[in-house]
């Protein structure tokens, strides 16, 4: 297989089961598991034993009709958390997320050119509709890394677009408000625990973790088992260890089967809509 030049990042997701996720117990029993299919598929899995646990919040933009949405355009806010406390800055990402690659390329999610961000073109890697299979989406991001989070953004489509040029440039009406995502007390809290790294081939080394989101502590919504790795120019004509990683993702999904939760992405269970 033969990476598109353009492709910086590839990500599988896997959703999970939310019950018992708010259980160290419980997390550390899919651990254990991924690590004895790692040692039978000849995977090098080098595991994370004293790994901290990363807490944030995390929630959605859009208009009243969702119109991001319909335009395949997602605005994301990070809000860190150190224990009860939330940082005065906040990660912003902009991203069109499509089927193919053409179309989510089309959109310019770069932002104002005094800002500073980096900028990912990901190929995602999600479960088909029959285990052991794979479907791909694309995302075109553009990652705002410290954005004061007094400063966001006023809830409007012009004011962000201060932010996002190309948001200007979409077939919607520039008056229309923005609001969270299933309303202002729609924040979700993700807890992500890196677990380890996985070895598919040389210069392909991907980071695996578990990712829970919650309504709130001890209500867990979903889970997200997730690897991924860089494409550069020094590794992107490994195709035998992009083949790897596939191979590999598609077996943990039979691996795995009574954990995997149905469904494609966290936020299309945001959304209620599929991706």
């Amino acid at each position: 297989m033969k990476l598109h030049e353009s492709i910086t990042n590839r990500e599988f997701k896997l959703l999970i089961k939310p019950k018992g996720l708010d259980r160290r117990s419980r997390i550390t029993a899919l651990s254990d598991q991924i690590l004895k299919f790692c040692k039978k598929s000849k995977v090098d899995f080098f595991h994370l034993d004293n790994a901290t646990t990363g807490l944030r919040n995390i929630y959605f933009y859009d208009t009243p009709g969702e119109d991001f949405r319909r335009n395949n355009i997602i605005l994301r806010v990070r809000e860190s958390r150190q224990n009860v406390w939330v940082d005065d800055w906040c990660e912003v990402t902009l991203k069109c997320r499509a089927s193919d690659l053409s179309e989510s390329s089309q959109f310019d999610p770069s932002p104002n050119k005094k800002i500073k961000s980096r900028m990912r073109l990901k190929e995602e890697i999600l479960r088909g509709d029959v285990l052991g299979t794979k479907r791909t989406i694309y995302s075109n991001n553009a990652i705002l890394d410290a954005v004061p989070l007094d400063n966001l953004f006023d809830r409007s489509l012009i004011s962000v677009g201060k932010f996002f040029p190309g948001l200007v440039d979409l077939p919607i009406n520039k008056k229309l408000p923005l609001r969270i995502v299933g309303g202002s007390t729609n924040k979700i809290l993700e807890a992500c625990l890196p677990i380890g790294n996985l070895v598919f081939g040389d210069g392909v080394q991907a980071h695996c973790d578990i990712a829970i989101w919650m309504k709130s502590v001890g209500d867990p919504i979903v889970g997200e088992l997730a690897f991924s790795y860089r494409v550069n120019d020094q590794n992107r004509s490994q195709e035998k260890a992009h083949q790897r990683a596939d191979k590999f993702f598609k077996n943990l999904q039979i691996e795995l089967a009574d954990w995997l939760e149905i469904g494609s992405t966290k936020t299309a269970l945001i959304y209620g809509k599929p991706e």
